[in-house]
């Protein structure tokens, strides 16, 4: 695990604990009571639902309820708050994701906590690409021609996403950079709003969560041309990836799971080897599939590179927009 995902407070933090009277005890029984998941985003988004389908399967193993919060708002930082400042004996946990912990470092002035030492990793729970649709109105049927069309007509189409900053802006972002093109970026407060704006042109382009569009894409109302992940998805095997058309980046969502700086070892190592069990499980990775997601379980110093990595990634790209969340 990287040096920034490992803060000398947290190894003091655990020590403390380690030497309390009975603590030795404690971890062993852990978990004797029910366990808080915050999420971090609203009711029914992906994260949530994501988070649900795991902490169902987490409640089986552990024999204790694991109970999601949906603590939203500010960009998920006031849920990200809540998993940093409480207690860290094993009993909350929350939502991370590319929002609360890696592009708002960039988007906002100052954060109510500090992603690197106040939170420490778990495990990665799912990569949710997201899927490059257009107007069924625009003279395209792939990422080629839809940059052509971009290029002859400078400054003319738009692009919505459901606020600055979002993966979906970013995913944009990062699609206009790459190739050069001239479009409009269109911040929405409401998917619905952005979806029928979409279907009626106003919006030519999104480049949006599959769950969001899939009913949509596949009636024919949104054309799919392309995913932004590494590789096909199983709920639209028929629609290439962007490196498979010819451009190479990708940008995906994610969402995994952390706990406050604090938490004991062994009750971090155990809070992991159960995620990736269910993570395992072929029903949950058949559920998870089909919301357009990739299940992605990782070891707890992989999830700490990963989020390092993500950070690093998405700077250039939020500086390059101007974006910002102040």
């Amino acid at each position: 695990m990287s040096a920034s995902f490992l803060p000398r407070r947290h190894f003091l933090g655990a020590a403390a604990l380690l030497a309390a009277p009975g603590i030795a005890r404690a971890q062993g029984d852990w978990p004797s009571r029910p366990i808080r998941f915050i999420a971090t985003g609203p009711a029914g988004g992906a994260g949530d639902v994501i988070s649900r389908l795991v902490c169902e399967r987490l409640t089986a193993r552990l024999g204790q309820a694991v109970v999601v919060e949906n603590r939203p708002g500010a960009g998920t930082n006031i849920g990200m708050a809540a998993i940093a400042r409480s207690t860290p004996d094993g009993y909350t946990i929350g939502l991370a994701s590319i929002a609360s912990n890696a592009v708002n470092r960039w988007l906002y002035k100052s954060l109510p906590f500090d992603p690197e030492k106040d939170v420490v990793p778990v495990s990665l729970m799912a990569l949710t690409p997201n899927l490059m649709v257009v107007s069924p109105s625009l003279p395209v049927r792939n990422a080629a021609e839809f940059i052509a069309y971009a290029k002859s007509h400078p400054g003319s189409l738009n692009y919505g996403s459901v606020g600055s900053g979002s993966s979906q802006h970013l995913a944009g972002a990062q699609f206009a950079l790459a190739n050069g093109l001239d479009m409009q970026h269109v911040p929405y407060n409401n998917s619905g709003q952005l979806n029928t704006d979409m279907m009626e042109g106003r919006v030519q382009v999104l480049f949006q969560s599959v769950s969001a569009v899939a009913e949509m894409a596949r009636s024919g109302r949104m054309r799919p041309l392309a995913v932004t992940g590494t590789e096909r998805l199983d709920a639209f095997p028929e629609v290439p990836t962007l490196r498979e058309a010819g451009v190479d980046i990708t940008s995906m969502g994610w969402f995994g799971i952390v706990a406050p700086t604090g938490v004991p070892e062994p009750i971090l190592e155990k809070l992991n080897a159960e995620t990736v069990a269910v993570l395992g499980e072929p029903d949950l990775r058949r559920r998870i599939a089909e919301l357009g997601s990739i299940p992605r379980p990782m070891t707890r110093a992989e999830f700490g590179r990963w989020m390092a990595d993500e950070t690093a990634k998405w700077r250039p790209v939020v500086q390059a927009t101007g974006a910002t969340a102040d």
